[in-house]
């Protein structure tokens, strides 16, 4: 890459991607589920931020590449993936400085509610951007890094904001639910979110001051579209 490619991408405004590093789910039982990002939901808000002009970056708990569930891949979206070096070599989370973004997103997949749901740096950086005025979007299982996002006086982030994400009968239908050591709708709902749910597997997104939250796949393409509408303001 040349020296002006360089300038030329430094110049571009930035978005985060906050994506889980884990590869299993640990579930009631004590046994583990295969699992990962889901590709949809990293691919279509990243190629819809790439091409309105975003330069995104890619954030894991430990700095490792994330695994796609390889359900969610077809041998189109394995090829794309392997195309986008940031995402093989992503940022140390703990290294990150949100201030250096313009947004934040979280893709879902089953793994975050591995990691990302407890992780305190994940929500220390969602927190900030927050109340920094930046969009914060999470997709499907992405809203599960909220569970970690605490204000300074300890009480919850999200309490008192609008939102969705998978919900439980979602989770009943793709028949994990009975076997799931929490359920991402309940947890939410629990620390004081207010929690919209859509018709199960359809589109549909929620938007609540500049947090930006998507229920499930099919609402990958609306919830970049939130976002963008929002950076674009």
């Amino acid at each position: 890459m040349s020296a002006m490619t360089d300038q030329a991408a430094a110049a571009r405004p930035r978005v985060l991607f906050i994506v889980s590093r884990a590869h299993q789910l640990t579930m009631k039982d004590g046994s583990l589920h295969t699992t990962g990002y889901w590709a949809e939901e990293l691919l279509v808000p990243y190629h819809a931020f790439t091409e309105a002009g975003y330069d995104v970056k890619f954030a894991t708990p430990v700095g490792q590449a994330p695994q796609p569930d390889p359900r969610s891949l077809s041998a189109h979206d394995d090829a794309d993936l392997q195309r986008i070096l940031d995402l093989q070599n992503p940022l140390v989370l703990d290294d990150v400085e949100v201030g250096g973004y313009e947004a934040v997103f979280v893709p879902g997949g089953h793994a975050p509610l591995e990691d990302l749901a407890t992780d305190e740096v994940a929500g220390e950086l969602i927190t900030e951007a927050l109340a920094a005025g930046m969009p914060v979007g999470a997709v499907c299982h992405g809203p599960a890094a909220l569970l970690a996002a605490r204000r300074a006086d300890g009480t919850p982030t999200i309490a008192g904001y609008r939102l969705t994400g998978f919900t439980d009968e979602e989770e009943e239908q793709g028949g994990l639910a009975p076997n799931m050591r929490y359920l991402l709708q309940d947890e939410l709902a629990n620390l004081g979110a207010e929690f919209v749910e859509g018709p199960p597997f359809q589109s549909h997104t929620e938007t609540d001051r500049n947090l930006h939250t998507g229920q499930n796949p099919q609402s990958s393409a609306q919830i970049a579209a939130d976002m963008l509408e929002a950076l674009e303001a």
